[in-house]
């Protein structure tokens, strides 16, 4: 019996691409932090950096760059968003 078209070695479909045998996030998980490494963290953190972006910056993984942050006290929420049970005042109405 015949493979089913997809399933054979050429076709393009199921394919996720090739694979990095060593990703540069991945380098340094589980070794421990160095105090410049926390305090590279913090600045990134103040700066408003994305964690994939702090992840390949520091080679670690965003996992242990979220654990880290949490565990030291370091918040990597945007500070320029406002709570989110806050809304905006409505807009006065003119009466006609």
């Amino acid at each position: 019996m015949a493979q089913a078209l997809w399933k054979r070695p050429g076709s393009p479909i199921g394919k996720k691409g090739p694979r990095k045998a060593n990703p540069k996030y991945k380098r340094r998980s589980r070794e421990p932090w160095t105090t410049e490494e926390v305090r590279e963290l913090r600045s990134l953190a103040k700066g408003n950096t994305p964690t994939g972006v702090m992840s390949l910056k520091l080679q670690r993984p965003p996992a242990a760059i979220r654990s880290k942050a949490q565990r030291e006290g370091i918040s990597l929420k945007p500070a320029n968003r406002s709570p989110y049970n806050r809304t905006s005042k409505p807009a006065k109405r003119r009466a006609r």
